[in-house]
């Protein structure tokens, strides 16, 4: 749903990234230091219960998530590999913040949630890979209820509410996101399902250098 937002996202990052280009920053470098921020902040700060500092840090790591994409298109260095090792690069980070709030639950006492925590994390990595996988076999797959930037702010917004004291915040996020994950994973097949079912043809997967920008 916030997909819609990028285009003017990627407009406020163009002055950032121009000074990026202009210091020769490279995009992969720039890719390469997010992913690592994201982790160190989600493996350090969430599991000691400082919920709301981590998520108004990551919130700021991930809106900067596009600027590795805007320094390759303004510098004319956007390539199959920078698309690559975003994509990869994304799920790490992803895995980092998910799995580290399911810790956070399991050292809280509350193995419920934990658990809960774990299918987001599960279903919302599937949600990516059924899109990167359809897209290389030539189908075309977009939108459902929670794609990547959907999951994040969700998160997010739950750990920041928890943060401050909102019982169950963090929780009630998580249910959420573990239903509109296992939704949008639904949504997917079908779109690829219909697509197949009209005769649409498969193809050798290797001209679509964009299957990771939005997961």
């Amino acid at each position: 749903m916030l997909e819609r937002f990028r285009s003017a996202m990627a407009t406020l990052l163009g002055p950032p990234a121009r000074l990026l280009i202009r210091l020769g920053v490279r995009p992969d470098v720039v890719t390469l230091v997010g992913t690592a921020a994201v982790v160190v902040v989600a493996v350090v700060l969430i599991p000691l219960g400082l919920l709301w500092q981590a998520a108004v840090v990551l919130g700021v790591i991930s809106f900067a998530d596009m600027l590795d994409g805007q320094v390759a298109r303004l510098s004319g260095r956007a390539t199959a590999w920078g698309a690559f090792l975003d994509s990869s690069l994304d799920r790490i980070g992803d895995g980092a913040v998910f799995g580290a709030v399911a810790v956070w639950f399991a050292l809280t006492g509350q193995p419920l949630w934990c658990g809960i925590s774990v299918a987001g994390l599960v279903l919302g990595q599937v949600t990516s890979y059924v899109k990167a996988r359809a897209e290389s076999h030539g189908w075309m797959v977009s939108g459902g209820l929670a794609a990547r930037a959907d999951r994040l702010v969700l998160c997010y917004l739950g750990m920041f509410l928890e943060g401050l004291g909102v019982p169950y915040a963090l929780a009630v996020a998580m249910v959420v996101l573990a239903l509109a994950s296992g939704a949008t994973v639904v949504q997917r097949f079908v779109q690829v399902w219909r697509q197949a079912g009209a005769g649409h043809t498969e193809d050798d997967g290797t001209g679509h250098d964009g299957a990771g920008a939005e997961r």
